[in-house]
């Protein structure tokens, strides 16, 4: 028996062909390990990775497992307390190369995008890796749900955010809740309750403690609005009865305007100047920004 026939030609350049990749992947880790043994940090390496698209032909078909071994590295960043700006921007470049090696890594798409937006600060990359998920993954409803997130509650655009949970709401395999939040979104857009369920429903989706603690303080920011709004709209009732305007928030419970007075949720208190009416936090005198569709300041 030839050798040709214990081993056909075809299956030889299969095994050439696997041990190139192979050796490729190796090539990679190996020069990632290399590198964490200088003094930068992890992120500055994932950095250096060039793009997707110039590493999938040494990869020779197992880009699966080199986004697997780059997404391996990047936790160990993800799970840094801090990061600085200028690492928020790497660890996008890291995602990117990851998701192009593997477009259906929806997974590395939404925790990429939801660290960009809780923990960075950093929206426009939040969105960029997230419509090119939603690009390459038009099926998964945790994309669209997560941009219209992003566009309602960070950039204000209650227009768009609707858009998005709408898209999400249609897609198999997402919350019960989705349908009727989208409603909302577009029909009270101004309302802080609506931005509390929105919060609330995307603390559910995530299981990362400093994520959670992030939303968990946007939702006390917003508890903090509702408050002084129907405080206002006690002390305006109150004001259209007597004609001037009550001498402490207490006496809007002595009116029967308020049952009782609300906790704020900072452990402050909330403080009232009876000569202009003014109502505000002890600990977040500033208020926050709460927008219409047609992204017209109230409060």
């Amino acid at each position: 028996m030839t050798s040709s026939q214990r081993f056909p030609f075809s299956a030889i350049i299969c095994f050439v062909l696997a041990l190139t990749a192979l050796i490729g992947l190796l090539t990679l880790q190996q020069a990632l390990d290399q590198r964490l043994d200088r003094d930068t940090s992890r992120i500055e390496h994932l950095a250096q990775l060039p793009h997707g698209d110039h590493l999938k032909p040494v990869l020779l078909g197992y880009q699966h497992l080199g986004a697997d071994l780059l997404w391996l590295q990047l936790l160990q960043v993800l799970g840094k307390k801090k990061n600085t700006t200028d690492e928020y921007e790497w660890m996008y470049h890291a995602l990117d190369v990851i998701t192009t090696l593997d477009p259906q890594y929806d997974y590395a798409f939404y925790v990429g995008g939801v660290v960009l937006t809780s923990l960075a600060n950093r929206t426009d990359l939040s969105n960029q890796l997230l419509e090119k998920g939603y690009r390459a993954n038009p099926d998964e409803w945790s994309l669209p749900f997560l941009l219209g997130y992003n566009h309602y509650f960070i950039l204000e655009d209650a227009a768009k955010g609707a858009e998005y949970m709408s898209a999400a709401a249609k897609l198999p395999g997402g919350p019960a809740y989705l349908p009727g939040l989208a409603s909302r979104m577009y029909a009270e857009a101004n309302n802080p309750d609506v931005a509390l369920q929105l919060l609330r429903a995307l603390w559910l989706q995530t299981s990362d403690p400093d994520m959670r603690e992030v939303l968990e303080k946007r939702a006390k920011e917003i508890i903090i609005e509702r408050d002084i709004r129907n405080l206002e709209a006690a002390r305006d009732a109150f004001l259209r009865k007597r004609g001037h305007f009550p001498s402490a928030l207490s006496d809007l419970i002595m009116s029967g305007e308020i049952a009782q007075l609300p906790e704020e949720p900072f452990g402050g208190n909330y403080t009232f100047d009876p000569f202009t009416g003014n109502i505000s936090s002890s600990t977040h005198p500033k208020r926050l920004k709460v927008y219409r569709l047609d992204k017209g300041q109230v409060g």
